[in-house]
């Protein structure tokens, strides 16, 4: 089985390369340090199994997950390995239907685990219980169907876009929720769906060079898409500092 190991720290790369290289029927394709190489790799084809850390410079591992299922084409299965444990990173990662996410550190028997378990469903199909893989707080999110797709938090009122009464669509077909909130206008709304209409993730900052408005507005614009589950958020991690946000419309 061809296993792409994606991470950008290089101690990591050697160290997951051995762990691959000793578990029987699984083989290292490649070891790459960032997004833009490991889509590469995908696109040329080949590969059965990516072992996707997250925080990758350029963009983030959610968006190579984003990036592999638009452009592959054959099934392939991503196992996440990573830190991060946020709210968002892992609901991300979990919609986009990995088989499994292993959170750092780890030791080298529960990679070899990981990897013998999905040696034994690979070819099965999806396994009877999604929560076979996780752990800890992945594991309660899987049983509850949280990372199925994304919803309004509890006790906000709000539902995910489409579930209601819609306002103007985009060109992917998402739609704006009918009543925006006090000093929300429909013009700019409308300005920032269209600076996210190409499907990418774009930061707030990106979003504002496109849409003409201020960063601080655009923010507010986001932020209420994201409550009412029109757009998506995750992570772009490059110098030091916090991981930029980056926002994505919601296909519908």
């Amino acid at each position: 089985m061809r296993t792409l190991i994606v991470d950008d720290d290089p101690v990591a790369r050697r160290l997951h390369s051995r762990y691959v290289e000793g578990v029987a029927g699984f083989s290292v394709a490649a070891a790459v340090g960032d997004g833009q190489a490991a889509v590469g790799w995908v696109a040329g084809g080949g590969i059965d199994l990516v072992l996707l850390d997250i925080g990758l410079p350029g963009f983030s591992g959610i968006e190579v997950l984003h990036r592999i299922r638009t452009i592959s084409r054959r099934p392939i299965s991503v196992i996440v390995v990573s830190s991060l444990r946020d709210r968002i990173t892992v609901r991300q990662a979990l919609s986009g239907q990995v088989a499994g996410y292993l959170v750092k550190p780890f030791t080298r028997a529960a990679m070899v685990d990981r990897l013998e378990r999905f040696r034994s469903e690979f070819g099965a199909g999806p396994p009877a219980e999604l929560d076979s893989f996780g752990q800890g707080e992945i594991d309660a999110l899987l049983r509850r169907g949280a990372g199925t797709g994304p919803s309004a938090p509890a006790g906000s009122g709000t539902a995910p876009a489409g579930s209601g009464p819609a306002g103007p669509a985009t060109a992917s077909g998402n739609r704006a929720p009918e009543r925006l909130p006090k000093g929300l206008s429909e013009p700019t709304l409308n300005a920032v769906l269209a600076a996210l209409d190409d499907g990418a993730g774009h930061s707030a900052a990106e979003v504002a060079r496109a849409s003409g408005a201020s960063r601080a507005t655009v923010r507010r614009y986001l932020d209420h898409l994201h409550r009412n589950g029109a757009v998506d958020v995750s992570h772009r991690y490059g110098g030091r500092g916090r991981p930029e946000l980056l926002y994505r419309i919601v296909v519908s």
